[in-house]
């Protein structure tokens, strides 16, 4: 999922472990983009790849235009944001107690160009 994100220039992207804070959830992806477009890219992109896993969201929620997408698939779920909304949702200071996992570099396409 960061990986995919990342391939469509999302920004700072973070990695939340809910597993002791959570019964519904046991990761938060995180990221920005800096447009409507780039949001609906990013959501897009992620879909697109876990797709080829055989993985499809449970929920999708939110508008690119609203500044914010979610992505739910069950025990990990996306949140895509314009900078303005990040800021405004806080999510990271609402899970301070998470613990934030590395989030790898980008790394090159497998088989597929871009």
């Amino acid at each position: 999922m960061a990986q995919s994100a990342l391939e469509v220039k999302a920004e700072e992207p973070v990695i939340m472990d809910l597993r002791k804070l959570s019964y519904s959830f046991d990761f938060f992806f995180l990221c920005n983009a800096e447009s409507d477009r780039r949001i609906q890219t990013v959501a897009d992109h992620i879909e697109e790849d876990l797709r080829l896993s055989q993985l499809r969201p449970q929920h999708r929620e939110g508008r690119a235009d609203a500044g914010w997408l979610l992505l739910d698939y069950g025990s990990v779920v996306a949140h895509i944001f314009s900078p303005e909304s990040r800021h405004f949702y806080e999510l990271e200071r609402m899970w301070a107690d998470a613990p934030r996992l590395h989030v790898p570099a980008l790394r090159a396409p497998a088989g597929r160009s871009r």
